[in-house]
């Protein structure tokens, strides 16, 4: 008896842990990425920046980034681990700091009616940076 009682209950668990929803992120096989060393790279950063705008050749994790940009500014980030929100807080100001230019002609490409910005120029603001 007390065997088929565990049976039930873990039956049980198992269906309510396979049952319940799980909050889909993006992969996180690329939060390894030295974002600082590409940021401190004018190379490294105007290849992202050259495939991001469609004029260059992308690296695999160049790719998964531009596959995903739309989607990540549709949702604001729902789906971003921990590691890729903060990642981007520091490269969005980066740009915004250090690479107007870059900046204005990807937000062009990426946001051209303004409605992320708009969107998310309040949670800029508390992070320090002008958008």
């Amino acid at each position: 008896m007390k065997v088929a009682l565990l049976c039930l209950l873990v039956l049980v668990a198992v269906v309510y842990v396979s049952a319940r929803p799980e909050k889909s992120t993006y992969t996180n096989k690329f939060d390894g990425v030295d974002v600082d060393q590409i940021l401190r790279s004018d190379r490294l950063l105007g290849n992202y920046y050259k495939c991001l705008m469609n004029e260059g050749r992308c690296t695999p994790e160049g790719s998964e980034l531009k596959r995903l940009l739309p989607d990540a500014l549709a949702t604001e980030c729902s789906k971003c681990t921990e590691k890729q929100q903060e990642v981007t807080k520091k490269v969005v100001k980066y740009l915004v700091d250090n690479k107007p230019e870059m900046w204005k002609k990807l937000s062009a490409k990426y946001d051209p009616e303004g409605v992320y910005r708009s969107k998310f120029g309040e949670e800029a603001k508390k992070h320090g940076i002008k958008v």
